[in-house]
């Protein structure tokens, strides 16, 4: 017997390509365009780098408490991780131990199926209707727990809280955890919803609207008991998952509420510009709440789009999946940036259309 049958295989996550050329339009994997908050800068530059031979603080509590207080919780309901990707995968292992299927939509963030197979958790994935949204109904059947995207990726598609509001009600019995990765550029958070039902986990992320992908901050809020649940796994896995200065960095970030402001309205404000164009170009896509935009050309193929934006160093993703492949996500740069792009875009269609005809 080889020892390869011993091995436990998975099909990885693909990431958005980083490319190693810095003069590219790079609109491939949501980041924000902006810098960190100036304090965040100042905070790094102020580093004594003799804390970095000792352990950091395994329960990162002083950026806890800053999230606590941003959002009005006690430091027992927030829990901080390397990254949403790091916290929720946390969840799927802390929580979904049911030989019952967890439930989360067909199209939506596609690191979940990762987890569900990494972690040998039984799954059903529900359908987004014709407009790409979530039906309520689909997640009000027995359950092992629910994982909703909220807006959901790449789609853009928000739920409206009372919605899921109903889903949580009618799952006493399941953890519930909704993925605001993106809440900040448009949508409601479900953080109020916390204080009523024990069963929810909402999450968040330093990487989109705090421009800190590089960083690897995420961070889950929930009851106390759950939080709890959530922090035994944790030092069970790995004591020490944040390192100091990300801790440093974090706290200064949240400490700068007027500049994150600031940065998630500039990018709003690009989006829906960006919307207006796309559409005098022939797109059609879903009402956005995101940093991106999942936009389909009315007669030229989004592989085909994908390849030229590509070939001329713009980056867009572009997945060849049922359902999405006539769909490329953009994420939103600057202004510059996005009229780039389209002027781009209305170059290459109008040469299309002189073509056709």
């Amino acid at each position: 017997m080889s020892w390869e049958s011993n091995v436990r295989r998975v099909v990885p996550y693909v990431a958005g390509e980083q490319p190693q050329n810095k003069n590219v339009i790079k609109l491939n994997t949501n980041e924000n365009p902006y810098p960190p908050a100036p304090g965040v800068e100042q905070a790094l530059r102020g580093i004594d780098c003799d804390i970095l031979r000792k352990y950091p603080d395994p329960e990162v509590s002083g950026l806890v408490c800053a999230l606590a207080k941003r959002h009005g919780l006690s430091k027992e309901q927030v829990f901080v991780g390397v990254g949403s990707d790091d916290v929720l995968s946390m969840s799927f292992l802390t929580f979904f131990n049911s030989q019952k299927p967890i439930l989360f939509p067909d199209i939506t963030y596609s690191f979940y199926d990762v987890w569900a197979d990494l972690y040998k958790i039984p799954y059903e994935c529900q359908p987004l209707d014709g407009q790409f949204c979530i039906r309520k109904e689909d997640y009000l059947k027995e359950n092992g727990g629910i994982v909703i995207a909220n807006p959901n990726a790449p789609t853009g598609v928000f739920m409206e809280v009372s919605q899921l509001e109903e889903i949580i009600r009618a799952n006493p019995g399941s953890v519930v955890i909704v993925d605001e990765a993106y809440i900040d550029f448009g949508g409601e958070s479900c953080v109020p919803l916390i204080e009523k039902y024990e069963n929810l986990l909402v999450t968040q992320t330093f990487s989109k609207s705090r421009s800190m992908a590089g960083m690897r901050i995420g961070y889950a809020m929930g009851s106390e008991k759950l939080i709890g649940y959530l922090n035994d796994v944790k030092f069970s896995f790995n004591s020490y998952t944040m390192n100091d200065a990300a801790i440093i960095a974090g706290i200064a970030s949240v400490e700068n509420e007027e500049y994150f402001k600031a940065v998630t309205g500039k990018v709003i404000r690009t989006r829906e510009n960006t919307k207006k164009r796309l559409a005098e170009l022939g797109f059609t896509f879903p009402d956005s709440k995101t940093n991106f935009i999942f936009a389909s050309h009315a007669y030229v193929p989004a592989e085909e789009i994908f390849d030229v934006l590509r070939e001329n160093e713009i980056y867009v993703r572009h997945w060849n999946k049922p359902r999405i492949e006539n769909y490329l996500r953009i994420s939103i740069g600057t202004d510059e940036e996005m009229d780039a792009v389209l002027d781009f875009l209305e170059r290459y269609l109008k040469n299309k259309k002189a073509v056709k005809h």
